[in-house]
């Protein structure tokens, strides 16, 4: 089977996440520059055969987007752009950070590494690729 990303966009960075090849589990790759994200994932798929990508959309808790959400939506059509035949797949990103906190405080992560904003950014990439998979093995999403 090929690989499926997630995506947690943000300005200055984003975290990546990808599945195994049989997609039942999601584990962080990365975090990049976003400037850098297209040609990352170029790279990557050109190495990796990439099935559909799983971006985390930003909502506030009524709903309606952020105000992050326009650069999520360029972003959006960039990544079209450069990969027309793939599908995106939009998820509700709310509380992913926290989660991601919160999983890294579970699994005994430190203090200071905790800090490393670069690394919650690729975990919850994991968390909203996850949510993703979960939600298709149950039949909520497609």
């Amino acid at each position: 089977m090929n690989r499926i990303i997630g995506i947690d966009y943000g300005r200055k960075r984003v975290g990546i996440a990808v599945t195994d090849p049989l997609q039942l589990f999601a584990t962080t790759l990365d975090t990049v520059a976003a400037k850098e994200v297209i040609e990352y994932l170029i790279t990557y798929s050109g190495n990796e055969p990439v099935e559909r990508f799983v971006v985390g959309y930003p909502k506030n808790l009524n709903n309606t987007p952020t105000e992050t959400a326009p650069y999520v939506d360029a972003f959006l059509k960039q990544l079209q752009a450069k990969f027309p035949v793939i599908p995106v797949t939009l998820v509700d990103e709310r509380f992913t950070s926290r989660m991601a906190l919160r999983a890294m405080i579970d699994g005994g992560v430190k203090k200071m590494a905790r800090r490393e904003k670069a690394t919650v950014d690729k975990v919850s990439a994991a968390l909203i690729l996850q949510g993703y998979l979960d939600s298709r093995k149950y039949n909520l999403i497609k």
